[in-house]
């Protein structure tokens, strides 16, 4: 079993000091909030996209340093990303935690230092609010479009 003080190294410190994409966007295709009842932490995501594709994007987060990091990552990585390719970097997050597979890879590889996280599921939920924010925005633009094109 993990001890609580390897939850917190110091590649998680890191990415926890170096949030990118802290300001809100002015004009936002969705926005989304995912709120953790256990702990209190909040992340708000707005997002933009042109087709599948995340052309801009900007959080704030309100979280413990679990949370921070997963954002920071995501802050990084985002731009660029398709709306498959976020669902399954969430998807990948969300079987590491809770079912000890591997951490995502490539461009998405920092999210690694979050593995020792799954010795504790009270800390799932808020390592994960970005996630479950980003796929809500997605989704969101994409019943948007869906309704357009009805």
């Amino acid at each position: 079993m993990t001890l609580p003080e390897d939850i917190y190294s110091q590649r998680i410190l890191e990415l926890a000091a170096a949030i990118p994409r802290t300001a809100r966007l002015a004009m936002p295709e969705a926005s989304a909030t995912a709120h953790s009842k256990l702990c209190g932490s909040t992340v708000i995501v707005d997002i933009a996209m042109a087709g599948d594709v995340v052309t801009d994007y900007g959080q704030k987060v309100k979280a413990c340093l679990l949370g921070q990091s997963a954002a920071s990552v995501m802050g990084r990585e985002v731009i660029g990303s398709t709306a498959a390719e976020l669902r399954a970097v969430g998807g990948a997050m969300r079987k590491m935690l809770k079912e000890g597979g591997p951490p995502p890879d490539g461009r998405w590889s920092d999210l690694a230092a979050l593995v020792p996280v799954r010795d504790y599921k009270a800390r799932h939920p808020s390592t994960l609010l970005v996630f479950d924010a980003v796929e809500d925005a997605i989704s969101q633009i994409e019943a948007k479009k869906e309704r357009t094109h009805a």
